[in-house]
């Protein structure tokens, strides 16, 4: 068993809160030039091609079967269509907004945890999940003014995400991590590979295959080495330090977003949109805060029988 290291945990979590932004720049600097098709293809082939050999070399498991194999399928075409929601969302909307957007994707994993899964929610964390969902509406409100209903991408994303998560947490404990990202970026480029031959055939424009520039292919490149990164930084993050520990941290990844959107882009949100991002990050600390008491009051009631006997 790993030991507990923190400070590495927290670093490495801080990491993936710049890393993970920093993807989305690059896919929002390609979206205009590169077909959404190609941007993911070219995504999941990195994977392939950074963690395939680390499977190989560490022999990682990585052989699925029945309901694994069924459930890791349907998690890589989540994986696909979240990814693709993203980068068509940043298309349209202010880096800064569509990540913060993004999450209210916590709130919609307390929420199918409690109907899905059967898990016991208090009505506080319930009514922190309607209070983000409204900070969320309020980001999306003045791009909805602006551009109408591409704005909902974000929102798509974090639905389809939720899922992703759902469906992750019941093969987790059955596969290794990086060995199940190696073989959901083959699953990925297996599924995509005939619809781009079959839209590049039929003329249909966001699954077409077009030949990158230079300055393109690097940028291409960066998409899915960045992607990766982002998985790792998360997966070894957690190794060294609880979830618990690192959950308020991923909030980091709003306001470094807001800065490469100013730096990159020269965007920033406007007051409605910078109130809305303080409401959803407020009541996200809040459910992490509910979560940690309530963790705290299920571990002194399973120890009190044991102090009782002593």
């Amino acid at each position: 068993m790993t030991q507990d290291h923190p400070t590495l945990g927290i670093l490495l979590m801080l990491g993936f809160c710049i890393v993970a932004p920093m993807g989305d720049a690059v896919a929002k600097l390609l979206g205009g030039t590169i077909p959404l098709g190609e941007l993911l293809f070219v995504r999941f082939a990195v994977q392939v091609i950074l963690l395939a050999p680390l499977v190989w070399v560490t022999r990682r498991h990585w052989r699925m079967r029945g309901r694994v194999l069924q459930l890791t399928i349907l998690r890589t075409l989540l994986h696909i269509g979240g990814i693709g929601a993203m980068f068509t969302a940043l298309k349209y909307l202010p880096l800064a907004d569509a990540v913060a957007i993004a999450f209210v994707m916590p709130f919609l994993m307390l929420l199918l945890g409690k109907y899905v899964l059967g898990e016991k929610i208090g009505m506080r964390r319930i009514g922190a999940c309607v209070v983000g969902f409204g900070g969320t509406l309020m980001v999306i409100q003045p791009s909805f003014v602006v551009i109408g209903w591409p704005a909902l991408w974000p929102l798509l994303m974090a639905v389809i995400f939720a899922f992703f998560m759902l469906v992750t947490r019941q093969i987790a404990k059955q596969t290794d991590p990086i060995g199940l990202q190696a073989v959901s970026g083959v699953m990925a480029c297996v599924i995509l590979t005939p619809l781009l031959l079959i839209g590049t055939a039929m003329d249909v424009a966001p699954l077409t295959l077009l030949v990158p520039t230079g300055h393109d292919w690097g940028l291409l490149v960066a998409i899915g080495v960045l992607g990766t990164v982002t998985h790792l930084l998360m997966t070894w993050s957690l190794r060294y330090a609880p979830a618990s520990t690192l959950a308020s941290m991923q909030y980091l990844e709003i306001p470094i977003a807001t800065l490469f959107g100013w730096l990159i882009f020269d965007q920033l949100p406007n007051t409605l949109a910078s109130v809305g991002i303080a409401v959803t990050i407020a009541a996200g600390l809040y459910v992490i805060l509910r979560e940690q008491i309530t963790a705290k009051q299920l571990c002194a009631t399973s120890a009190a029988p044991e102090k009782s006997v002593v």
